[in-house]
């Protein structure tokens, strides 16, 4: 038996979370495992109804857990909030913080169907099979924050950017195994040109290369990783980064598959993974069933691959999502001439109903 924590948070988290789970349930049944699901509080759900963004019994569900699969935190009804009190900064980071979770996998897939979803010419995003491997637990997210008065009655603000040796061996190590289990390349992305952290961070991973030798190495400045996935991402491999600059890319990359309501993510490192998509709480299309729920799906995937070793069932969740799409079902993100709309419940139950299809047929 498999004990998940729901963190289903705010705003479209509470849609999207069920439909994962349906998924889970059906590979259940097909497979003979034992899902117990729990569910508790997180980010501005949370704070309205205990005053914390992390109440100390979802932190305790979570490490008495074996994975946690989260929706999504936030929304402008809570920016105005004391900065630890934050949705963000009071929840997920310290979360992520407590159960060890250094490393953010960020798979970017460019399903065949989806490539005139993408703003982006076919030619140019066809055949993109990526993952960004993010440093999640340092650099200026997690770094000392302060304001002062100035002379001239304004304020000065600074955020402090730090890594250690260790942190980014680390995650550099980590994103090498990731690297020989795919086509072994790793990109490592820094602004060495003016950042005395990523001058530390090139210098690190030049010299961690020598143990991998069957893995070709590359070095790009985050400037133009951004403007080279958008040129030519079919280039990159792997990609290695700190928190920031990953955060940003992956935004960025999550437009070469269609949607950011595509692209699933898994931050590991500790012992309990946490599994969630890379998109927002997305308050505008909160509770009208137009969100997108197959990151959260996928994201389910990753979860048994990465948490429990289940590979074929992973597997089995991911040939699911890729034979609804192909069979032009799209949710409002996604939604082009000659397709088919559904909303988030529906598209559920087409990702359900195809992994039950797959269990007769198999």
């Amino acid at each position: 038996m498999y004990r998940i924590a729901l963190l289903p948070g705010d705003g479209i988290g509470t849609e999207i979370i069920p439909e994962a789970v349906k998924a889970l349930q059906a590979i259940g049944d097909k497979f003979g495992h034992e899902f117990e699901f729990n569910q508790a509080l997180i980010g501005g759900a949370a704070y309205d109804a205990t005053g914390q963004p992390l109440p100390p019994g979802t932190l305790s569900l979570c490490r008495d857990s074996d994975a946690i699969l989260l929706g999504a935190i936030g929304g402008p009804q809570w920016d105005n909030l004391p900065v630890h009190l934050r949705p963000e900064i009071g929840g997920l980071l310290p979360l992520r913080k407590e159960l060890g979770l250094f490393a953010n996998l960020r798979p970017c897939l460019l399903y065949s169907g989806l490539a005139q979803a993408s703003t982006l010419k076919e030619e140019v995003i066809n055949g993109v099979d990526l993952m960004v491997i993010r440093e999640l637990t340092g650099g200026l997210y997690f770094g000392a924050k302060s304001r002062e008065a100035t002379p001239d009655g304004g304020q000065k603000a600074t955020d402090v950017l730090t890594y250690s040796t260790f942190e980014i061996e680390r995650i550099v190590r980590f994103a090498y195994g990731t690297a020989r289990k795919r086509r072994h390349r790793l990109c490592s992305v820094d602004k060495a040109n003016v950042l005395e952290s990523s001058r530390l961070w090139r210098e690190t991973v030049t010299e961690l290369a020598k143990e991998y030798p069957d893995v070709e190495t590359s070095h790009m400045y985050v400037d133009n990783c951004s403007m080279q996935l958008i040129r030519n991402p079919r280039q990159f491999d792997v990609i290695v980064t700190e928190n920031m600059f990953g955060d940003i890319l992956t935004d960025e990359a999550s437009m070469l598959t269609g949607s950011i309501g595509m692209l699933p993510s898994a931050s590991i490192g500790g012992q309990v993974g946490l599994y969630e998509p890379s998109h927002g709480s997305a308050p505008d299309i909160a509770g009208q069933s137009k969100a997108n729920p197959l990151a959260t799906i996928l994201s389910a995937a990753m979860m048994l691959r990465y948490s429990f070793n289940l590979e074929a069932e992973a597997i089995m969740i991911e040939q699911a999502v890729h034979q609804v799409i192909e069979d032009g079902y799209r949710t409002p993100d996604l939604m082009e001439t000659g397709k088919k709309l559904v909303n988030t419940v529906q598209m559920g139950e087409m990702v359900k109903e195809n992994i039950e299809k797959q269990c007769i047929e198999g």
